[in-house]
């Protein structure tokens, strides 16, 4: 059996070294089809519509916008720094690209010589917003969770107001100028500086994946290696609004796209998480006391409109502070969990299962009548003495059908209540196990 086991193993651990390296095969096979791509597209002399430009950079400047939006968003909820710190460098990256859209007029007409210049607000955007990917790793690695929110917003925006600044100045003060050389093998050499930015971003974002695999962590991957594909589409770029120079664009909408398709994705998870935490109950992971009375809402309106009744069975978990006392609150709160998982596992799908109060839980039976509920009550002491672990545990149960016991939540809930005390009072019955036994 060992060695059975042992080549299952090793047959596992070669099919996945397999993979790998088909995995940079077709990366391999990927940036050939890509730069094959791009010098197909240099040989069209064609210039694409100002408009359609226009028209890029717009929706282009909207999803950073929106996508920052999100980001804040993300931060109030889970304090993420790498969030905060992307929205307002998204804000401003996408400030500069609706600045560089006014400014495609003056470039076009003043002539071809204002043409074969590589727009400043072009390389301060794509420079700002690598740089911006890479300071928020540096921050969440040395900082990974906010304390203050407040003084982090403000760090925040001192951090990539610093960036943006420093980016400016470095452009602007060049010695020489970003200028496009038409018959040169990289017509833009400029690009690579951003484009190696946005590599060692999108290097540092794979590995981070390792650790984190959520859909906003995937999509700033992608984002980065995505701008890094424009960039070099980018070096391709002959004269403005050009094929390359175009489909560099495309890359860029598309990274924005990406990265707020992932945000959104994830915000949406967290905000399901949310409303999970805010109807369960932590400790259990049962239904808490507004989840029960949703369930019973619900199935009050249903027996209104077909006329089939349903029962609530409370369960009081017997001698749970003699349990606490003697054990410890640990055993105690396993005892709570050792019930819960018996009304999770052996309960029916439509059934709903929730924690009521402090040793108190309720079972929502739909179209059971008052037969039905004790035999489920039977079922769960049984199960809740055979589970096997130590103290043994016994509960007491009661039990009202709607609209029999009460047309109101409020009176079935009493009236189920007043059945349960009763049970606890006579301290035997059908539904009720052997107490608390012997140490152990």
């Amino acid at each position: 059996r060992t060695g059975f086991l042992g080549g299952i193993v090793g047959g596992v651990g070669r099919i996945n070294g397999f993979l790998g390296r088909m995995r940079w095969v077709f990366c391999l096979a990927g940036a050939v089809v890509f730069l094959a791509l791009l010098y197909w597209l240099r040989q069209f002399h064609t210039s694409s519509d100002p408009l359609f430009y226009s028209y890029l950079e717009v929706i282009g400047t909207l999803l950073s916008f929106t996508f920052a939006a999100n980001a804040l968003v993300r931060f109030r909820g889970t304090h993420d720094r790498i969030s905060l710190i992307l929205a307002f460098g998204f804000i401003l990256s996408g400030l500069i690209e609706l600045a560089a859209t006014f400014g495609l007029s003056n470039l076009l007409a003043g002539g071809p010589d204002l043409q074969l210049r590589v727009p400043i607000t072009w390389m301060v955007s794509r420079t700002l917003l690598g740089v911006v990917l890479l300071a928020a790793l540096v921050v969440e690695k040395r900082l990974p969770n906010s304390r203050e929110p407040s003084r982090e917003i403000a760090a925040a925006l001192l951090i990539v107001g610093a960036v943006g600044y420093l980016t400016s100045a470095v452009y602007l003060g060049a010695p020489g100028e970003p200028l496009i050389r038409p018959n040169a093998l990289l017509s833009r050499p400029w690009d690579l500086i951003p484009a190696a930015i946005f590599l060692a971003a999108a290097i540092l974002y794979q590995r981070r994946l390792r650790g984190s695999v959520s859909a906003f962590d995937r999509a700033l991957c992608w984002t980065a290696w995505l701008n890094m594909a424009s960039l070099l589409a980018a070096t391709q770029s002959e004269r403005l609004l050009d094929p390359p120079f175009t489909f560099a664009q495309l890359l860029k909408v598309t990274s924005y796209a990406v990265v707020l398709g992932g945000a959104l994705v994830d915000n949406s998870r967290l905000f399901e998480q949310v409303r999970r935490l805010s109807i369960s109950d932590p400790l259990t992971g049962l239904g808490n006391y507004r989840r029960l009375l949703d369930a019973l809402n619900v199935e009050a309106e249903r027996s209104r409109r077909t006329g089939r009744p349903f029962s609530i069975l409370l369960l009081d978990l017997d001698g749970l502070k003699q349990i606490n006392d003697r054990y410890g609150h640990l055993v105690g709160s396993r005892a709570l969990c050792r019930l819960g998982n018996v009304l999770r596992i052996h309960c029916r799908a439509m059934d709903t299962a929730a924690r009521y109060g402090g040793d108190e839980f309720a079972l929502i039976l739909p179209e059971a009548g008052r037969e039905a509920a004790g035999s489920v009550a039977r079922r769960i002491c049984e199960r809740l003495t055979s589970d096997g672990e130590a103290p043994p545990l016994s509960v007491s149960a009661g039990a009202a059908v709607f609209p029999e016991d009460g047309e109101t939540i409020e009176k079935l809930l009493a009236s189920a209540d007043r059945a349960l005390y009763r049970m606890k009072g006579r301290r035997t019955g059908t539904v009720s196990l052997a107490r608390i036994a012997a140490c152990l």
